[in-house]
């Protein structure tokens, strides 16, 4: 039989490995609703831009350098895939003068399911696909009921 010792070392080995491969990430804002809300978590499998296809969901770094950086939320983002490197350039209002027909090699186009409440590819054209930090694979329910304010029956 192992010793003690050895069966915690190896149980703290795999919750390293689990750890440097997943991440919970709780929802803080209303671009992906009603597809995620405020309050929500989601278990994101950290893939880099490898696993980001086309209607995943996918969880990035903001854009660096740029005025994102004074927009209202920084942070990590939760957007929908709208189109990956290779395929063709959807017609959204900031890539609509670009002459390319398909997303260029290092570049994604992410969207919010909200459009009334995303800052995303609509506003700032391509994101760059080594700010991808993993997809959602699972949604967790919420421990508390967050509460909008308003009447949950109008």
């Amino acid at each position: 039989m192992m010793p003690l010792a050895a069966v915690l070392l190896l149980a703290l080995a795999a919750v390293v490995a689990v750890r440097r491969r997943y991440v919970v990430v709780t929802v803080d804002g209303l671009s992906m609703a009603p597809t995620v809300r405020p309050g929500d978590r989601v278990l994101v499998r950290r893939c880099g831009p490898a696993g980001a296809s086309a209607g995943r969901l996918a969880v990035t770094e903001p854009p660096a350098g740029t005025r994102w950086d004074h927009a209202r939320r920084p942070g990590l983002l939760i957007k929908r895939v709208a189109a990956a490197p290779g395929d063709p350039v959807p017609r959204v209002r900031a890539l609509r003068d670009r002459p390319e027909p398909r997303v260029p090699e290092g570049r994604i186009v992410l969207l919010g399911d909200n459009p009334d409440e995303s800052l995303d590819s609509r506003s700032w054209g391509y994101f760059h696909t080594d700010r991808i930090v993993g997809v959602v694979v699972r949604q967790f329910p919420r421990a508390v009921p967050v509460s909008s304010g308003k009447d949950p029956h109008s």
